[in-house]
């Protein structure tokens, strides 16, 4: 039986966005732990607040600060906290309608274990000590019997010192496994071979393969030779460095179209200054010692094709 490929793929990236007036005020009353919602045309409070009713896109700007205990609405145990998650210890997921609010927060409950968790129960926010304006100023929730809280009313939404944006981190850890089309696409990359496979219907050769047609919706089966040599269809210039990659910016990543494909692939182009990329340039690939696929592509010196040989592939 042959070995089943599998990789560890990470996709991280900070994410940096400007704040509205309305998330700004939020954000900026978590540091200063107060909770802030906004109260729609037909008087119900949204916390976490949003700047537009999501059922008549009316601008929201009464801002109206609710308790800071509440009531779970439902939940579900993370018995394996993950990096980057609220706790480290075992915890739920909850979602928490606060007294005077009429949606509920999603925020993790410090709990021992899921029997302490039920819908309904009453709980409170454990603020974090250093708070910068961020969700995670409010370091979890726990459990709460004592009385109450009552809301707090109007809320002017000025502080000193506002937050004007945020940079959150993005990550997605996952393990991918390619399938039978594109293990056998990898294996013959290995072998310095470009494969695909063609549709038996409308008979396009698609590379990388899928192992179904796109437009037909039927299994792809019979492998065909692609390549080596392609042509630009169209490219971009990137100008901006990646981090953990050593490349010098700009530089230039292309869709190509190898002899024989019907389906354009994405490469890095090289050895031809980035200016002097174009449509229609003919490249082929480069392989470094010991790469399992191209490192990027580059010019073979052969006239350019004509726009009528791919202009079905931009």
């Amino acid at each position: 039986m042959p070995e089943v490929l599998r990789a560890p793929l990470v996709v991280e990236f900070p994410f940096t966005r400007s704040l509205g007036p309305v998330q700004s005020a939020f954000l900026t009353g978590l540091r200063e732990r107060t909770v802030l919602g906004v109260r729609t045309g037909d008087g119900k409070v949204l916390v976490p607040p949003v700047e537009y009713d999501p059922a008549t896109a009316e601008e929201l700007r009464d801002l109206v600060e609710v308790a800071a205990t509440g009531t779970v609405t439902t939940w579900a145990w993370n018995p394996q906290p993950r990096r980057g998650q609220p706790l480290t210890t075992p915890f739920a997921w909850v979602l928490v309608r606060l007294d005077g609010a009429d949606t509920a927060l999603l925020h993790a409950l410090d709990a021992p274990g899921p029997e302490a968790v039920r819908t309904g129960m009453r709980v409170r926010v454990c603020w974090a000590a250093e708070r910068s304006g961020a969700i995670t100023d409010i370091a979890c929730f726990e459990a709460y019997a004592g009385e109450s809280a009552a809301p707090a009313g109007p809320h002017s939404g000025a502080f000193a010192d506002p937050v004007t944006g945020i940079v959150a981190p993005a990550r997605l850890d996952y393990t991918y496994s390619p399938g039978r089309a594109t293990s056998a696409y990898l294996e013959a990359l290995a072998e310095r071979r470009i494969v695909g496979e063609r549709c038996p219907s409308c008979h396009k050769v698609y590379v990388p393969p899928r192992g179904a047609c796109p437009t037909c919706g039927v299994a792809t089966t019979d492998q065909v030779e692609a390549g080596p040599r392609g042509t630009v269809t169209t490219f971009c210039i990137v100008n901006i460095k990646a981090k953990n990659l050593d490349i010098e910016v700009p530089y230039v990543y292309a869709h190509i179209a190898l002899d024989g494909a019907d389906l354009a692939l994405h490469a890095r182009i090289g050895g031809i200054p980035y200016d002097q990329v174009r449509m229609g340039l003919r490249v082929e690939p480069v392989w470094t010692e010991g790469a399992r696929h191209p490192d990027h592509y580059r010019p073979t010196g052969e006239p350019d094709a004509g726009y009528d040989t791919y202009k079905e592939l931009l």
